[in-house]
């Protein structure tokens, strides 16, 4: 019995390991800084708060893919990219892109930034005390982390990205279709 359960652990891992080959020969551009996870990682619990002060969890996102994304409104880079982000919440309604205004982030400076910059697919969320991205070892920003369905942690990119562009596309795609081999 221990000899077809390691047989079977090792398959598991070959498909998974597979699936990851196959997920990464599509990294291209900004997309080859992304770091997929040979095991997925566990999220901390942790409270998000919307424009409103309501409480939201990650938990809330079970069930889809998450492009979750820690921003600040005087970063540079994360505003840079945070339209490519609300191009990416459209052009893929199936998962869902959640950007955390880590740190001191005025309600009234998020969205006002957002009106700006036209970003209407993309909800406003904070993480006023940083508890989330300590939590999760975000050192700087921005950084985009891809939860499986699961609310695991498969992937992570460190910057700045065009999160529309093909290949993003293309990576998200394959995670979804393969959501069964990668992640478990």
């Amino acid at each position: 019995m221990r000899k077809l359960l390691g047989v079977l652990y090792t398959a598991f891992l070959l498909g998974a390991n597979a699936a990851l080959a196959d997920v990464a020969a599509l990294r291209d551009g900004d997309m080859k800084k992304l770091a997929l996870h040979e095991v997925p990682v566990a999220l901390p619990d942790a409270i998000l708060l919307d424009a409103g002060d309501a409480e939201h969890r990650l938990a809330d996102y079970h069930g889809k893919w998450v492009v979750l994304n820690f921003w600040a409104t005087w970063c540079a880079p994360c505003r840079h990219e945070m339209p490519s982000l609300d191009r990416l919440q459209a052009a893929m309604p199936e998962i869902a892109v959640v950007p955390v205004a880590t740190g001191r982030n005025a309600v009234t400076g998020i969205e006002r930034f957002f009106a700006e910059e036209s970003i209407v697919n993309l909800p406003v969320l904070r993480d006023p005390q940083s508890e989330l991205a300590r939590a999760m070892s975000v050192l700087g920003l921005p950084v985009t982390v891809i939860l499986n369905p699961q609310g695991l942690e498969v992937a992570r990119l460190i910057g700045d990205a065009e999160w529309d562009s093909a290949s993003a596309q293309a990576i998200l795609a394959a995670l979804v279709a393969g959501e069964a081999v990668v992640g478990d």
